[in-house]
């Protein structure tokens, strides 16, 4: 289904990786490490939508101020995800499960937290539908683990309804305070 969906999409792709190539001075992807399935890590590839400005010292920029006028577009959209089928069809990634989140996160997780590791992570699920970036943390860690308690054929249809309705309507994209999410830094 990935591997179709890809093809199907390839134009888009092609088109957002010119656009971006040119906006971002030739780069247009991301990439970065992430945890997936039994937190085993793999690099994960997405559309890259902020520049790599950084102030006099060298430190980047807050996100709101490197997300490029391109890039705002393709993320609302959350055209961004296209290049993961990349990451489904290798095997990686899931079209449904919790959203990979950054390996650092790994040391913060609870045992209840862990188990969103149960499972491949994915393109979309549970929590990126009940409220993407708008919603806490322990909110996201709940939906990810009923998820992985609940999987089932007839709930990641339901998952993918909600995705559609969801870009549709640009629902939850970002956080109350940042163009991302606010970074996870343990229940502590």
């Amino acid at each position: 289904m990935s591997f179709f969906g890809f093809i199907f999409l390839l134009p888009i792709f092609i088109l957002i990786t010119i656009l971006l190539a040119i906006y971002n001075g030739g780069n247009p992807f991301f990439m970065q490490i992430r945890p997936g399935k039994n937190a085993r890590l793999f690099k994960i590839i997405k559309f890259k939508t902020m520049s790599d400005a950084r102030d006099d010292e060298g430190n980047l920029l807050p996100d709101s101020d490197r997300l490029t006028f391109i890039g705002r577009i393709v993320r609302k959209t959350s055209l961004d995800e296209i290049p993961q089928l990349i990451n489904v069809i290798k095997g990686d990634m899931s079209l449904i499960g919790p959203r990979p989140l950054l390996p650092e996160y790994l040391d913060h997780f609870s045992n209840f937290e862990m188990q969103r590791h149960k499972v491949r992570p994915g393109i979309t699920g549970l929590a990126a539908v009940k409220g993407r970036n708008s919603i806490s943390w322990q909110k996201k860690f709940e939906y990810d683990v009923w998820y992985v308690d609940n999987v089932s054929m007839w709930m990641d249809i339901k998952i993918l309804w909600w995705t559609m309705l969801k870009v549709l309507k640009s629902e939850g994209v970002n956080s109350a305070h940042m163009s991302t999410a606010e970074p996870f830094k343990g229940n502590n």
